[in-house]
């Protein structure tokens, strides 16, 4: 089995989310320690789910696995604390021996600490198994730690993330039928999957006759990306939402050229404005007294 030392001397590749960090850690955590079954598992104080799962040798755990929160052996870890919780025996200790789990495995040892999000609301655990009893020194106690902070902070990214392209590609209704989507800052393939996702679930939710897509606010984007975002137009056109697309600037036409995307096939405008006089709207502009 590897020591501590050697696990700060691994290369663990950048995660680019929280189901990567899981991933990774759990598999590093299983190189550096002698657990048959680790796993993260996700709570909604209802139902406890396992979404990560590594196992060595025996397949206790399995990725989809759910169980009453109320049932299992990390709602006892979220009970205890901020701390680690280590039970050497589950077929002896107070808080698991009359858990259906227990009867279910027979013997073994768990270790669980909680992962929660900034303002303290629990996310759900990072957990050690095994039908065999295992020893955990000090140290290991601190690195299972270490990995819930970590967790942790990777889970706020991604809430942090997920907030920014919301901001960067935002449905304005304008009136009923018609709202405008202005698509703002550097794109690439993740945000456009992500803006296709949003457009289509908003559209819908606000039963949307036309959607103006203007997109002089982009600052950057590849030929790849031209031809996804192209993809949002004829979307909204299948679910029988008008698109009008604005705000083509010259770099943005020649990339769609390269990419053969056919700019016939919908409709364009020079800018918002034309494109609300298209459906009916007039500028009124008040005379300055």
């Amino acid at each position: 089995m590897n020591t501590l030392t050697d696990y700060s001397h691994q290369t663990i590749r950048t995660p680019k989310n929280f189901d990567e960090a899981a991933e990774n850690i759990l598999h590093s955590i299983s190189e550096l320690l002698d657990i048959n079954t680790l796993f993260i598992a996700k709570n909604d104080k209802c139902t406890n789910e396992i979404i990560k799962v590594v196992n060595e040798k025996d397949t206790l755990l399995s990725v989809g696995d759910s169980l009453p929160f109320e049932e299992t052996y990390c709602k006892v870890s979220v009970d205890h604390g901020k701390d680690v919780l280590i039970i050497p025996d589950i077929t002896q200790s107070e808080l698991t021996r009359h858990l259906a789990v227990t009867e279910k495995l027979g013997s073994g040892s768990f270790v669980g600490v909680p992962i929660y999000y900034e303002d303290g609301r629990n996310y759900g655990t990072i957990c050690g198994l095994d039908t065999k009893p295992f020893q955990l020194s000090e140290r290991h106690k601190r690195m299972f730690q270490t990995m819930s902070s970590l967790l942790s902070y990777v889970l706020e990214l991604d809430e942090a993330n997920k907030q920014i392209e919301d901001l960067s590609a935002p449905l304005v209704p304008i009136t009923k039928g018609v709202a405008i989507l202005p698509i703002i800052g550097s794109i690439d393939m993740n945000r456009a999957e992500r803006i296709m996702e949003l457009t289509l679930v908003k559209s819908q939710g606000l039963s949307l006759d036309h959607i103006l897509i203007d997109l002089s606010g982009i600052t950057h984007m590849n030929d790849e990306v031209v031809t996804y975002l192209m993809r949002i137009v004829n979307l909204m056109d299948l679910v029988g939402v008008h698109p009008i697309v604005t705000g083509i600037r010259p770099d943005i036409a020649m990339q769609a050229i390269r990419s053969q995307v056919d700019m016939d096939n919908f409709q364009v405008e020079s800018n918002l404005e034309s494109a609300l006089s298209e459906i009916g709207f007039e500028l009124h502009r008040k005379e300055k007294i």
